[in-house]
């Protein structure tokens, strides 16, 4: 059996690739640069891109299973999902969110093959776009809406209940809502980090203004910006809670924000 994993150099999906591979899976990964991929020998490295659908037939060859990384076929999903079908895939697992990419679970849910969603809330990883810089020269972490809280989540256990629906048809028609094991507030999110890393980080509220002007600096497009602090100003009236997915699928607890900021550690130092 061999398993597609698309947006195979993505966080979540090396992570899926890393997990197969240590399960004794074939896997094949799809990227549109081969030679910079940086993947396990045992993978299949196979050059493509789900935008251009004339080049599937050759990438779903042999493929039972896939995870499927929406975001360069938001408006092609449904010729994606009849390629697979047509290639006798059997099921599809997609890196769906929190706001549902509703157009492409439909299409999969419609096309009769085995599914399942994951949908992750907060990255933890994002964190890495918007503090590690500052920690790293100014040990400091600046944020608006201090008391929002967040449910963060490591991409690896974002990639561990992926990997079970992938390799267990029990899984198959359900929705999966993934967080962090905790509710933490802005201030708590950076004492974590700083736990994490083993590195006193001191935490600074600013106004939204500044936290947009912040994050732009570092190179966000102003309307990822506005969009992230959207969410913190709606975190910080009604909070996100944290959920028992990652235990529930694969036995064992979520990661904490610590564990993730250990994890990255060599980034925040």
């Amino acid at each position: 059996m061999t398993i597609l994993v698309t947006g195979a150099t993505g966080n979540v999906g090396r992570s899926v690739v890393d997990q197969l591979v240590e399960a004794g899976q074939r896997v094949r990964a799809l990227t549109r640069n081969p030679k910079e991929a940086q993947l396990p020998d045992a993978v299949e490295v196979v050059h493509g891109n789900l935008a251009h659908i004339d080049t599937l037939p050759a990438v779903f060859e042999g493929v039972d299973s896939m995870f499927l990384f929406p975001t360069p076929v938001l408006n092609t999903a449904p010729a994606v999902v009849d390629a697979a079908k047509r290639a006798e895939v059997r099921r599809i697992v997609l890196l769906s969110s929190s706001r549902p990419f509703e157009s492409i679970e439909r299409a999969i849910e419609e096309s009769g093959l085995e599914w399942t969603h994951v949908r992750p809330g907060e990255f933890a990883v994002n964190k890495l776009d918007y503090w590690a810089k500052s920690i790293r020269e100014e040990g400091v972490a600046r944020m608006a809406y201090p008391e929002a809280r967040g449910v963060p989540v490591h991409e690896a256990d974002i990639a561990a209940v992926a990997v079970a629906a992938l390799l267990d048809g029990r899984h198959a028609g359900r929705v999966y809502d993934v967080t962090g094991p905790e509710a933490l507030t802005q201030r708590e999110q950076v004492q974590a980090i700083s736990e994490g890393i083993g590195k006193p980080v001191e935490f600074q509220a600013v106004t939204p203004d500044e936290a947009r002007d912040y994050m732009t600096a570092q190179g966000w497009p102003r309307e990822i910006a506005d969009y992230y602090l959207a969410y913190l100003a709606e975190w910080d009236v009604h909070p996100p809670k944290a959920l028992r997915t990652v235990e529930e699928v694969t036995g064992r607890p979520a990661r904490t924000l610590a564990e993730w900021a250990a994890d990255h550690a060599d980034s925040f130092r």
